[in-house]
């Protein structure tokens, strides 16, 4: 995950290929030129932001601010090694840009705080966050460079989070931000918890370097963690516990991990810095971005949509969900993920038709904005953008495809009164989360092959007949299952797979890779989640299941726009496991971030399809 998000340095980042880069960067070295200042706090700290201005002083120009944790490198006064973020398609708007290391990292003065708190009455000049900190670079920038008196806020994944805390900062002159892929709750679906089921590999990687201290400021980051294995499964698995994980390779210095293991529910820890909780009042306008196949942050993007159409309804705030992983807006042409096609330059269009568009409305008042609607959502399956009224859309009706013995999938009530299928969980052998051998979690996963899956004795596999007619599926997906194990905890997952003809091909399309899998019956994973079973009542106070007894395990996905095309299949698995990319339940009641190994026991899981106990999953699906 922190290769991914390294990669996201800053709100430049790829944001456009030239096409014809040397004389674009002569052009970019020839017209501008960069500022290096500490900009003051209120409480004195002081915060190392470059700033990259046209030289021509007769321009009046907007302000476009990215503040990370990423570095805001390169650092030094040589433009012409910030050319290799590309960034000409705003440069030749003429506009200012701004980066900053937040407090606390990189060469900024200051305590570093993940994702620090919101607070909303500030009471004295020392009481600070994201949102004041943003006032005042923003007030300083206002007095200190030729601008227009209008800013603009962008950022990818943590800078994502920042570009919404900047928002709350409601500073007059900040017109619109863009929260792309933002994190927003890093307990119930962003980055290392899903559910509550710690998200072990990706938080793993990323703290090990990122979550260093890092005692002045510098210039200079940490090194990768050194794995000596290539095979993450193989090593996660050898490491054992959670506990032990921590001892053996983490230590005692890596503050958030710390307070993670010290927060095993969602308490008060959690609930303060979840973002989506203090989303009121916002005046700029609000443009979300996001990846359907986000494996970091997609959950991010709904949610923070969601909440500011909740809590400030009179904000303008619409929404970009493209057929992505993490930053691929950015980065190449987001026309396929993975072995799956999306027959279109996605990337391109996302910012020709719709980021530079609002950034330019709003912050230059040119051009306009029409073809921005409330939800833009590329519909996967069929490859195509909709401009829509709202979101979730309105025209939908509820679909639940009910599970059924030997595996059958359909819309209609069991009619057996006692029928259920069964598996058994062993958590020394969890069920990968890909086939693959590979160190570094891949990103391809989210839309990976899951016949692999389909083959293991632990993994449940639902389908439908081929389909008659084309079935669009929109939005959430709720997981409602009836369950009955014989220990006190488990974990689900659910997956939403599009079962490809056995005699399926692409079509040639130019410059896209051949699949490296066959296609021909593919089972692509639209859409997957986990859920720890303990909180099935609720995230704050666990419970443990009673062995042997009923119990409702019901759950909401992510949301989803796919398209499952005439003669394909639906296909629903179900698992217990999905390994390493989530660390393993013991399957007892017991606090996972200090039990050992030999507390890990098998659990025999039945999911139950009767007429009085039936297990569904529900969908909302277009009418057309």
């Amino acid at each position: 995950m922190r290769k991914i998000l390294v990669l996201l340095i800053a709100f430049i980042a790829n944001f456009a290929n030239a096409q014809n880069p040397n004389q674009d960067s002569v052009w970019f070295v020839n017209n501008y030129e960069k500022l290096e200042v500490n900009i003051t706090m209120r409480d004195g700290v002081k915060l190392f932001t470059s700033i990259y201005a046209p030289k021509d002083k007769t321009l009046k120009s907007p302000i476009l601010l990215t503040r990370t944790p990423y570095s805001c490198r390169p650092y030094g006064t040589d433009i012409k090694k910030f050319w290799n973020l590309d960034i000409m398609v705003y440069a030749k708007e003429q506009y200012i840009f701004v980066t900053q290391d937040v407090r606390g990292r990189w060469m900024s003065e200051g305590e570093f705080i993940d994702i620090r708190p919101f607070i909303n009455n500030k009471t004295s000049k020392q009481t600070i966050d994201e949102a004041s900190d943003t006032f005042d670079t923003i007030e300083w920038l206002i007095k200190n460079t030729k601008n227009n008196g209008n800013v603009g806020m962008v950022g990818t994944s943590y800078p994502g989070f920042y570009a919404t805390m900047g928002a709350l900062s409601n500073h007059p002159a900040l017109k619109a931000v863009s929260p792309q892929a933002p994190v927003t709750d890093w307990f119930i679906g962003d980055d290392f918890h899903h559910n509550g089921a710690f998200a072990m590999m990706d938080a793993f990687d990323f703290y090990t370097s990122f979550g260093r201290p890092r005692p002045k400021p510098t210039t200079i980051g940490f090194n990768d963690f050194d794995y000596k294995n290539n095979d993450n499964y193989d090593f996660f698995l050898r490491a054992g516990s959670l506990k032990a994980l921590k001892q053996k390779y983490m230590g005692d210095s890596l503050k958030f991990v710390n307070d993670l293991y010290q927060h095993p529910n969602l308490d008060e820890f959690w609930q303060n810095r979840s973002i989506r909780n203090q989303l009121y009042n916002l005046k700029p306008a609000m443009l979300v971005v996001g990846g359907l196949f986000d494996a970091e942050d997609c959950f991010g993007a709904w949610a923070t949509y969601k909440a500011i159409e909740s809590q400030s309804p009179s904000s303008s705030n619409k929404i970009v969900m493209g057929p992505w992983y993490h930053g691929q807006w950015h980065r190449g042409k987001g026309s396929y993920l993975g072995n799956i096609r999306f027959s279109s330059n996605t990337s391109s269009y996302f910012l020709n038709q719709l980021e530079l568009p609002f950034f330019n409305f709003y912050l230059k008042g040119k051009g306009s904005i029409d073809l921005i609607k409330e939800a833009n959502i590329f519909f996967t399956g069929e490859n195509q953008w909709k401009h829509l009224d709202a979101w979730p859309i309105k025209s939908t009706g509820e679909l639940s495809f009910y599970l059924h013995e030997n595996g059958k999938l359909d819309n209609s009530l069991p009619k057996s009164n006692e029928t259920f299928s069964t598996y058994t969980s062993d958590p020394d052998h969890p069920v990968p989360y890909t086939e693959d051998i590979h160190l570094s979690r891949t990103r391809e996963y989210m839309t990976d092959d899951q016949r692999f899956a389909s083959r293991r004795p632990d993994v449940l596999t639902f389908e439908t007949q081929p389909l008659e007619n084309d079935l669009t599926l929109v939005g959430p997906i709720i997981a409602d299952l009836k369950t009955m194990i014989s220990t006190t905890d488990a974990d689900f997952v659910v997956k939403v797979i599009d079962v490809y003809p056995n005699d399926f091909k692409h079509s040639s399309e130019t410059g896209t890779p051949e699949p490296n899998t066959e296609m021909a019956g593919y089972q692509m994973l639209v859409r997957g989640e986990i859920f720890r079973g303990k909180y099935r009542n609720s995230f704050e106070k666990p419970e443990p299941f009673i062995s042997g007894k009923e119990e409702k395990v019901k759950f909401t996905l992510p949301d989803i726009a796919h398209t499952f095309k005439k003669g394909h299949k639906v296909m629903i698995q179900i698992q217990s496991s999905w390994f390493p990319l989530f660390d393993r339940n013991p399957q007892q009641f017991v606090n996972i971030y200090e039990c050992d190994t030999k507390e890990f026991i098998k659990s025999e899981i039945k999911v139950l399809h009767n007429t009085n106990a039936a297990s569904r999953i529900v969908f909302n699906v277009l009418n057309k």
